[in-house]
């Protein structure tokens, strides 16, 4: 079955963006690192921080599910991060066979740094964009990103 013009166009365009997102990721990445890397975080330990940082706790299921990982990787996650000070664990007071994670201010505060110092990354970058563009670009992202959170 032959692939139409637009198809064939389409899948161009999709490998244009897959060597795109390889540089921008890796962009991101190394920048977010060196932040990262002041406080002896993975990135996985930051998207873990940056969960909690948005609820008041999470148990280590809901953190497994969130990760994507096992409810084993998860914890070896969170021991490094009490190790370090960024989160606590906790018992829950109707069943003291659950734990409870929270981020200590500690946590919340590199959180809140690391973010600070992406947004004016992409301030910088949204400089070489036009206003119209700055708005598209922000609304494809928002289409992205339910898609991923659909997922």
């Amino acid at each position: 079955m032959a692939i139409s013009r637009d198809e064939a166009q389409m899948r161009v365009d999709a490998e244009r963006l897959a060597d795109i997102f390889t540089i921008l990721q890796r962009c991101f990445i190394l920048n977010v690192s060196k932040e990262l890397a002041r406080g002896n975080v993975s990135f996985p330990q930051y998207c873990l921080l940056g969960f909690l940082a948005q609820q008041p706790h999470l148990t280590m299921s809901e953190i497994a599910q969130r990760m994507g990982h096992t409810t084993a990787a998860a914890t070896g996650l969170v021991d490094r991060l009490e190790k370090s000070g960024h989160v606590r664990r906790t018992h829950a007071k109707d069943d003291r066979r659950k734990i409870l994670v929270h981020v200590t201010p500690s946590g919340a505060s590199l959180v809140t740094e690391v973010r600070d110092d992406m947004t004016c990354n992409l301030l910088k970058m949204m400089e070489h964009l036009d206003p119209h563009e700055q708005k598209t670009w922000v609304q494809i992202y928002e289409k992205i990103f339910l898609y991923c959170q659909s997922k």
